[in-house]
């Protein structure tokens, strides 16, 4: 029996080294039933996966979530057959949807810069609310923790990068603030000139050499016959016809007992009871009613009374 066990043995190594030398052992890898390739260290390529996969160094990665897993399977394959563990591996990544964490700032709940971490993100807002202290009555600066697997989104700056960046969208959005503030009365933004030309006659009192006496109610505006007067601000057309010394008029009421009129048009575009917007074409110039020549006679009214047009449009 011990002869016998002793051949049977001898058989089976020698059975193996002429297996090892035909063959090799090796892990076939599978996703959902469907074989990639193989592997030459089934702990070896885990660890890998691991460390670069479902753990990878890089800021900002909230989590990893996985489509599918690998298996492996322990075969023997022909010795020249070649393992392709780069090929696997990239197989592999393309199951994995990365999830990652950032922290936009914010102006008026839009994003404007992304950084890294809360604590960069709370130093950023509180600079810039130090800096803009003064002039942010109409500008909100904030923080939102964002989760993307959008890689543009997680593009992310430097704390200075990102004061700096926020800080030059806050000057520019202080400024056009500053630019509506000086242009509103009531509530009501003048945003556009009725005309584009050259003023001639200026609010108050006339000069001695200004034909028509008395204060002048408004601003005259020169411009060729004809050309698009346009709404200062959103309103509604109160009066559109003959008056008197106005000749051909507009009158848009804004709101908040604010009026503007546009007088001495040569043809009128609207009719009372329109609503218009800042910017809409109302009428034309012209030289209608007591007129010493073609423009745009311009007035603002507060409450009925007459405002000079030039603290806030044609500054």
């Amino acid at each position: 029996m011990i002869k016998l066990l002793k051949i049977v043995i001898i058989a089976l190594i020698i059975i193996l080294a002429i297996t090892l030398l035909k063959y090799k052992p090796i892990y076939k890898v599978t996703i959902s039933g469907e074989e990639i390739g193989y592997v030459t260290s089934k702990s070896e390529f885990e660890k890998i996966i691991e460390s670069k996969v479902l753990n990878p160094n890089e800021a900002n990665i909230a989590y990893v979530d996985m489509e599918a897993t690998p298996e492996y399977e322990f075969v023997f394959v022909s010795s020249d057959e070649e393992t392709n563990e780069q090929e696997v591996f990239s197989k592999v990544q393309e199951l994995a949807t990365v999830t990652y964490k950032i922290y936009a700032i914010t102006i008026n709940n839009e994003d404007t810069t992304y950084v890294n971490s809360r604590e960069e993100a709370e130093e950023t807002v509180a600079q810039l609310k130090e800096t803009y202290e003064s002039k942010l009555d109409e500008i909100e600066i904030g923080m939102q923790e964002i989760y993307t697997q959008d890689l543009q989104y997680a593009t992310t700056v430097e704390l200075a990068s990102a004061i700096e960046t926020t800080g030059t969208q806050l000057t520019e959005l202080v400024k056009e603030q500053e630019k509506i503030n000086a242009a509103t009365l009531n509530g009501v933004y003048f945003s556009v000139k009725p005309v584009t030309g050259t003023i001639t006659s200026r609010f108050g009192l006339r000069t001695a050499t200004e034909i028509v006496s008395g204060d002048h109610k408004g601003i005259d505006i020169g411009a060729p016959r004809g050309t698009s007067i346009y709404a200062a601000a959103d309103g509604k057309v109160t009066y559109s016809g003959w008056m008197g010394g106005y000749g051909n008029l507009v009158i848009i009421s804004h709101g908040n007992g604010i009026e503007t009129y546009y007088g001495h048009c040569s043809s009128l575009y609207v009719s009372a009871g329109s609503t218009v917007k800042a910017g809409d074409s109302i009428a034309a110039v012209g030289s209608t009613g007591n007129s010493t020549g073609n423009h745009l006679h311009f007035e603002i009214r507060k409450n009925g009374g007459q405002i000079n047009p030039q603290t806030y449009v044609y500054k």
